[in-house]
């Protein structure tokens, strides 16, 4: 079935560079993900030799311009790629699209160039592997609470506390790390953070065995503990204080991608259910020849399109230069929740066989869950569209 949608992009469908993007993105996934996601999900492990093949093809460095030896692509034609990855593995495309997402964003927008071209351009050139620690275990919606702390030693910073579920905290060699500046006894909330780059193998930096998650299990996350771990003052990305800022405009990029994740997962549930309802016969006849299942796929068909077009649409606003943060969040929920729908319709469809680990649709079942919980819940998104109707 087609898998790509074209007029809707623009009134010629999509550009060259977009289809011979998205052709390559999905050779690659179906060639060297989808075989080994049954297989990575079962144990846990992280591929780092698949992410780092991504990375020589250049998709760890999609939104990062090619004067800082990225590739240059619109947000469009990152979303197409990001869903092709995420249909054959969610939890690979979360890898990727946290590097092109908030640590590009980040250091792209607020680096200094010495920062660019030590840290930016390895990362678009796919020979560093970034991840982002922002939640605490306290601190989840509501990162302005969180406890870990910087403090100033002469000329550098010294930095100690507790970082949760950290995608690819265990596995990166650099992290985009939040902690406070602001002192103890005068916190300034939301302005009393300072975003630091963190190399990994810098002493003081500690990350936990891998979470045992339901879902996105070939994704490391982890607790990240900060004991003592000294950094030089050119660490510090930014302003200090405005790090809860730069995040928040990561997390806008962010949330495209879950958008294009959670439709990826959806979309490669209904190509399965297309199949297996052709196949699978009960009372002499194809499944596909009931109605009742007909409205369910026709009802998962135009749900997904419609979340792919609110992310795309999103992401053209970008592109343009256009404020995004309420479609971002409108992209994210709709699309996180589409595909939780998609996938629960999928695991009935298949019935017994759903519900089997032999079988697919369990496996994007899960992977499709945590859409609507990371990178802020649907109820924030809601939250933040809400506000957003009111000018806040």
């Amino acid at each position: 079935m087609t898998t790509v949608v074209d007029a809707a992009l623009s009134p010629g469908g999509l550009t060259d560079t977009q289809r011979q993007v998205v052709e390559l993105a999905r050779e690659f996934a179906r060639e060297h993900i989808e075989p080994r996601a049954a297989e990575w999900d079962r144990t846990k492990e992280f591929p780092r030799k698949v992410i780092d093949e991504l990375g020589k093809l250049g998709f760890l460095g999609m939104t990062v311009p090619d004067r800082y030896d990225g590739m240059g692509f619109d947000y469009v034609t990152y979303l197409l790629a990001l869903e092709e990855l995420a249909a054959a593995d969610a939890g690979i495309a979360v890898s990727v699209g946290i590097q092109n997402a908030i640590p590009a964003t980040m250091l792209l927008r607020h680096g200094s160039e010495a920062q660019k071209e030590r840290w930016l351009r390895p990362l678009a050139r796919g020979e560093l592997l970034v991840g982002f620690a922002l939640s605490e275990p306290d601190a989840g919606s509501d990162p302005a609470g969180m406890h870990a702390q910087a403090v100033r030693d002469g000329s550098g910073w010294v930095l100690n506390g507790m970082k949760a579920w950290a995608t690819n905290g265990g596995t990166a060699d650099l992290m985009m790390v939040m902690v406070r500046t602001d002192a103890s006894d005068a916190r300034r909330g939301a302005k009393g953070i300072s975003t630091f780059i963190v190399p990994t193998g810098t002493p003081g930096y500690r990350a936990g065995r891998p979470e045992d998650k339901m879902g996105l299990r070939a994704s490391n996350t982890s607790t990240v503990a900060l004991e003592d771990l000294r950094l030089p003052a050119d660490a510090l990305l930014g302003e200090e204080g405005m790090g809860f800022v730069y995040s928040m405009e990561g997390l806008e990029a962010g949330r495209l991608g879950i958008g294009a994740q959670a439709v990826g997962i959806a979309r490669r549930a209904l190509e399965h259910c297309v199949s297996y309802c052709a196949e699978r016969r009960q009372f002499d006849r194809p499944l596909r020849d009931f109605q009742g299942v007909q409205f369910k796929l026709a009802d998962m068909a135009t749900r997904i399109a419609a979340a792919r077009a609110l992310a795309h649409a999103a992401a053209a606003r970008k592109d343009r230069g256009e404020p995004v943060r309420e479609h971002a969040s409108m992209a994210k929920l709709f699309a996180s929740e589409t595909a939780m729908w998609v996938t629960t319709q999928a695991v009935q469809l298949f019935g017994g066989y759903g519900y089997m680990r032999d079988f697919p649709v369990e496996k994007l079942f899960r992977d499709a869950k945590v859409t609507e919980i990371y990178e802020g819940t649907s109820e924030i998104q809601r939250i933040v569209i809400a506000r957003g109707l009111y000018g806040a």
